[in-house]
């Protein structure tokens, strides 16, 4: 009989646990012992046979259900990050996209470098491609709900010989719960010690008989977040919203508009509901609702069919920069009739866009699994996932259109399809060795859908003198004519809003005309064979190799040893050499983006344009490549009396490394140089609007890189109720080639030094009857951020200590009620000392370090 994929918790003092994970198509089972001192048994799929945890030649975290539970958050991202110190995130407002779907990295690398899957299947990519750095289009992890989760397997080891694409750092394996019966519910409510990020989760499981011989289970989850501040009043040197704070520059241009009680009377109308800050940095309203299911049904003894699928549907919202009277949007402007139009008298005090996310996430995999009489298992299976989102820009204009602009646009929307074919085999040959083999084939699309006409037109104040009034100093018959009607018009006045000219497009985020309005495909298909033997009692050892040819790339070979050797019955050494690789996606080719952004420490218009296409390689670019990577593991495990310790380094080389290259700036200014320069390839182009941009970039394969670092983790029982667990995490990332022709030198000192060194997390949890104690200490060690302006100018980060408690009381097997706080001390990172940051920001916001502040929550679970 095929035995389905379960998983035990692991008879150790904490759910950490290391086995191999099986290449793809095949999930893990574990076969769960007594307490009666065994350790646990980890079938690596039809990849391996059985094996004891201390004997995995690669390290592999395992996570179970009820691990996932001591963790009070319940975005799948904060979960791990919690877990598992390699696994950084970030939350980064006022950054387009990526305010919703929040990027991550593992052992320093982006994640669009590590693969997630989902019962052993590749999970779909979301649809957003980040706009800076390293442009990732990541799955969002978001979409799983916690309550569907039955084990969390985390590869920390380079597998794309076993798995293909994007596996340069490691793989994140989630198994659904596979219960035919019982289930349970969940409601957790919190808070932030600031009295805002209101919250309420909702989730539930429940499983069902499918017939006689299959399981249906079924998960849910709805979550809603109010939005946080943790910013100041905007008040800088060009602007300050009230002449009463430091930062106010009585000599400067806008004085009279802060000093005018018509515009602070209007100062609410630029307002997005936190106090008086016209500008809010902090977490995103969100609303989110998502539904999995698992199925399976055994078909006779040897055959099983399986499917499982998701949807999601979920909302979010942010503030972009806000823009202040006279900052190149909200200028005066001479109308066709000669008069004046002032963009106030539609935001008396100013305006802050306000960015809408509507994102709809579904996939559906299924197949069908069994063993032959030869002995020749199989596993043929299919997926296909979409990931879409919609957007709307609201509390905004389209300057170019002057008075006839509207508030609100829809610039267009995001989609990201894959689907998977694929067929997996396992035989084991006579002299013992497990042979594992197989082919698949992946057809990827990924659409840029034109958004509605105002958001990308332009109106007829894109050009200077769009009326035809002036002929040099001196007006035309049209110019006369609206003179001689009361027009204030001086053509002789170079000042005069006849010749001013502002920008295109829905202000924020011009929509996507159809000159980068276009759907990107590919295909490709891998073969790949595995073989791995027990050379003798002390020794395995396992070998991987993978041929993969993509339409749009040359073919890559890739592949991976590793090894095992038991020293002693309780102590091993264990490690991997291999290659990997990563093929830019279609996403990373085809999408384009003008937003504002902060290159100089100002915000500007900034574009972002396709590498492969004109306007990118008019500027010098050149079609994205595949990245490769040589990776090195060495470790050890140990287990010396009740302390199991496993402490693994690592060795990752990147060649050809994806980034966005250092905004160039573009300027109208003929004396201003290559930014002229740039203003005319644009111009030649044909981008609208480019005579507003304020600067450019796009992606390249930028540099080398090496990213070298050890994890430790440990777990020791300091009594039979009080257990112990740590984690620690040391990582860096240097360049391995000269980046200076890419980066300039503020983004060359932060690729290397915004991230943390050192990162360790530790639990200890201490049962008294019903009551259960939970204490976790988050580490992130010294960090530093720079300015160019002027160079050098840079910030060192202080190490932060982050403490969460939790108590949770059991009344029976089914209720249970928890209180808790993360972030107890309220810590945050130190503010901003060297002027990096503007416009009301006051914390890093794309900082890998927390700084919202302490929150407490509580929640009630009932099983059944």
């Amino acid at each position: 009989m095929i035995k389905r994929p379960t998983f035990a918790k692991r008879v150790l003092p904490t759910a950490v646990a290391l086995g191999l994970l099986a290449p793809a198509g095949f999930s893990p089972a574990v076969l769960g012992q007594e307490a009666d001192g065994l350790e646990e048994i980890v079938i690596t799929g039809s990849r391996g046979r059985p094996r004891t945890v201390a004997d995995s030649p690669v390290p592999v975290d395992v996570f179970s259900a009820e691990d996932l539970q001591d963790v009070s958050y319940t975005d799948t991202n904060d979960i791990l990050r919690t877990l598992v110190p390699s696994f950084n995130l970030a939350r980064q407002p006022i950054s387009d996209g990526a305010t919703f779907i929040r990027p991550a990295q593992l052992r320093g690398l982006p994640t669009d470098k590590t693969l997630v899957m989902i019962n052993s299947k590749r999970r779909h990519r979301a649809s957003l491609v980040s706009i800076g750095g390293s442009g990732t289009q990541n799955q969002d992890l978001a979409t799983i709900p916690a309550a569907a989760i039955g084990s969390v397997e985390v590869l920390r080891d380079g597998a794309s010989a076993q798995y293909g694409s994007d596996a340069i750092a490691g793989v994140i394996n989630f198994q659904l719960k596979e219960n035919n019966d019982g289930g349970s519910l969940s409601i957790q409510q919190g808070e932030y010690s600031e009295g805002d990020g209101e919250s309420m989760t909702v989730n539930g499981n429940i499983g069902l008989p499918l017939g006689d011989d299959g399981f249906l289970s079924i998960s849910g989850e709805w979550f809603e977040q109010d939005a946080t501040s943790r910013g100041e009043q905007y008040c800088n040197s060009w602007f300050c919203v009230d002449p009463k704070l430091p930062g106010y520059n009585p000599n400067a241009s806008y004085t009279k508009f802060t000093e005018d009680p018509t515009y602070q009377a209007g100062v609410p109308a630029a307002n997005t509901g936190f106090g008086n800050v016209v500008q809010p940095w902090g977490e995103p309203d969100a609303e989110r609702l998502s539904l999995f299911f698992n199925a399976g049904y055994q078909i006779d003894d040897d055959t099983e069919a399986y499917a499982f699928g998701s949807y999601m549907d979920s909302e979010s919202d942010g503030s972009f920069f806000y823009r202040y009277p006279r900052n190149g949007t909200i200028e005066l402007l001479r109308e066709q009739d000669g008069g004046l139009y002032d963009p106030l008298e539609k935001y008396p005090g100013g305006f802050t866009p306000r960015f809408f996310g509507e994102q709809e996430d579904m996939s559906i995999v299924g197949g069908i699994r069994g063993e032959w009489n030869n002995g020749l298992t199989y596993d043929f299976s299919a997926r296909h996932g979409e990931n879409e989102i919609q957007y709307t820009l609201a509390n905004t204009i389209n300057p170019s259109q002057g008075r006839a602009s509207q508030k609100s646009f829809r610039p267009g929307d995001l989609i990201n399809e894959e689907t998977q074919f694929q067929a997996d085999f396992t035989y084991e040959m006579e002299n013992e060795v497990l042979l594992a083999f197989g082919a698949t084939y992946l057809d990827e699309a990924y659409e840029v859908v034109q958004g509605e006409p105002n958001s990308y037109a332009a109106g007829p104040h894109s050009l200077s003198d769009p009326f035809g009034f002036c002929d040099g100093n001196s007006p035309t018959a049209a110019g006369s004519a609206v003179i001689a009607n009361g027009s204030t018009l001086n053509c002789a006045d170079s000042d005069d809003p006849v010749y001013t000219v502002v920008g295109v497009g829905s202000n924020g985020f011009p929509g996507y005309s159809p000159q980068f309005s276009d759907k990107y495909e590919r295909s490709s298909y891998a073969l790949y064979a595995d073989a791995s033997k027990d050379v003798t009692d002390s020794l395995f050892l396992q070998g991987a190799i993978r041929y993969e040819d993509y339409d749009d790339f040359d073919s890559e070979v890739t592949y991976k040893l590793a090894a095992q050797l038991d020293l002693t019955d309780n102590m091993g050494l264990r490690g991997s050499i291999g290659t990997a690789f990563r093929a830019p996606t279609p996403g990373q080719q085809g999408t384009t983006n003008v937003s504002t952004r902060l290159p100089n420490g100002f915000p500007v218009a900034t574009g972002l344009f396709p590498a492969g296409g004109p306007v990118a390689q008019a500027l010098g670019a050149s079609p994205l490549q595949p990245e490769k990577s040589d990776n090195f593991t060495l470790g050890f495990v140990a287990s010396i009396g009740d302390l199991d310790l496993t402490v693994d380094a690592y060795l990752i080389d990147i060649e050809d490394r994806t980034n966005a290259v250092s905004t160039r700036d573009v300027s109208t200014d003929p004396t201003s140089g290559d930014a002229y320069q740039n203003f005319l390839k644009l111009d030649a182009a044909g981008v609208a609007g480019a005579n507003s941009i304020g600067g450019v970039l796009y992606f390249a394969n930028a540099f080398d890189t090496t990213t070298k670092g050890v994890d430790i983790v440990g777990t020791y029982p300091l009594t039979e109720v009080t257990n112990v667990m740590v984690a620690i995490n040391y990582n860096k990332t240097e360049f391995d080639s000269d980046p200076s022709a890419y980066l300039n030198v503020e983004d060359e000192f932060d690729f290397e030094n915004n991230l943390s060194d050192w990162r360790g997390v530790g639990t200890i949890t201490h049962d008294i009857n019903n009551l259960r104690l939970l204490a976790r200490a988050s580490y992130y060690g010294e960090w530093e951020n720079s300015n160019r302006n002027p160079w050098p100018n840079i910030q060192k980060y202080d190490a932060t200590w982050f403490i969460d408690l939790e108590a949770a009381y059991s009344f029976n097997e089914s209720w249970r009620v928890t209180v808790g706080g993360r972030n107890v001390g309220d810590e945050y990172p130190e503010k901003d000392a060297i002027g990096d940051f503007c416009c009301g920001r006051t914390y890093s916001s794309g900082s890998y370090v927390d700084w919202q502040g302490a929150f407490y929550y509580g929640r009630v679970d009932y099983n059944f």
